[in-house]
């Protein structure tokens, strides 16, 4: 795969054609980035994007942004929600609050054309 990941990860935002090349990349060891879904976890489990690492619920934002902004400085973190709404205004605050890799996924799940699926949050 010749993807030129730190290229991509230097962007403001992502649309999803290249969040779906950044995830092969990544599987394949290529890059590095955590992917945090900021959406409701009825709205995870009735579909989401497969390799989301952290799932970030924006209604309990206060608990864990600072876990984001301070505890994760050393990774690169892209934001995805529905829209991009929620997960414009993640990266907005998160990078206020001195995070220095924060990546908007354009658009949102709602513009997402690779594979979704579906169920309950496994990770932490």
């Amino acid at each position: 795969m010749d993807v030129d990941c730190d290229e991509l990860l230097s962007k403001d935002s992502v649309d999803s054609a290249e969040l779906e090349v950044l995830l092969k990349a990544r599987e394949a060891g290529e890059c590095d980035f955590l992917l945090v879904d900021v959406r409701e976890p009825f709205e995870y489990e009735a579909g989401h994007i497969p390799g989301v690492d952290l799932l970030r619920p924006t209604s309990t934002f206060q608990h864990w942004a600072r876990e984001l902004a301070e505890g994760m400085k050393d990774r690169t973190l892209v934001i995805t929600c529905r829209t991009a709404n929620r997960s414009y205004q993640v990266q907005q605050i998160l990078r206020r609050m001195g995070h220095p890799r924060v990546i908007d996924h354009a658009g949102g799940i709602v513009s997402w054309r690779g594979p979704i699926e579906k169920g309950r949050y496994g990770g932490d």
